[in-house]
């Protein structure tokens, strides 16, 4: 009766092999799994990011509809922001964190987080220079990390290609008439781009090594345009 007993026991046990079966078989399927979970994590960041910038959006519309359709000029935060106008050397050649944009805004959209991409805070890209900017000195102070390419300059007078205390129409009509290539044609609001995320071209030699390539979101970034609809466009200067 205990011989029989013993056998049943072993019968019911796992071999060495048949382990090692298992575990492989678990590993394949994980190796399998992870990158589809990579991947679908990532949408969701860049999903979170496009309805941060249409917060952000509408938070400017309404700043411009009590505004008279005039856009700030707060020219002065470029240089007294922490960090000062441009505290770097390499690309790009101009400064256009949007710092500034959060202080004027913050009576319409209160939440400070939405002016940093989920992907961004979880990347390389959180706290480089040319991405993050506190709006102020404090410990605590909100930090943002989208840019605004039409409030990048402190220049006076205000470039064409720069929006500053412009009408909406004027700016329009100053990007019309003097055409620059980054920009692109513009026949009206849903060509001009507010805010997007920072992105480093790996075409452009001025471009640090280590950032060369980068963006928040694989193979393009989010865009913020003046109509408030925004979208992702891919670029194959990104990987």
């Amino acid at each position: 009766m205990t011989l029989a007993k013993n056998n049943n026991r072993c019968r019911r046990a796992f071999t060495l092999i048949e382990l090692l079966v298992v575990i492989a078989i678990i590993a394949i399927l994980a190796s399998l799994l992870l990158p589809a979970l990579s991947r679908a994590k990532k949408k969701a960041q860049q999903a979170a990011c496009l309805s941060n910038l249409k917060q952000l959006g509408i938070a400017s519309q309404i700043y411009l509809d009590e505004h008279e359709d005039h856009f700030p000029d707060r020219r002065d935060l470029k240089s007294s922001l922490p960090g000062g106008y441009k505290p770097w050397t390499s690309w790009p050649t101009s400064d256009p964190r949007a710092g500034w944009a959060a202080i004027v805004l913050q009576n319409y959209c209160p939440n400070s987080d939405i002016w940093s991409c989920p992907g961004v805070v979880a990347s390389p890209l959180r706290d480089v220079v040319q991405v993050a900017q506190s709006i102020s000195t404090a410990s605590n102070a909100p930090v943002t990390r989208y840019w605004m390419w039409r409030f990048d300059r402190p220049d006076d007078p205000v470039p064409p290609t720069d929006f500053w205390g412009k009408s909406i129409s004027q700016a329009v009509a100053d990007l019309q008439a003097n055409f620059d290539a980054t920009i692109g044609i513009v026949n009206g609001l849903s060509d001009i781009e507010l805010t997007v995320d920072p992105y480093f071209p790996k075409t452009i030699a001025s471009v640090d090594p280590e950032l060369r390539g980068r963006a928040v979101h694989p193979g393009g970034r989010n865009r913020l345009f003046l109509d408030s609809h925004a979208a992702f466009l891919k670029d194959s200067r990104l990987q």
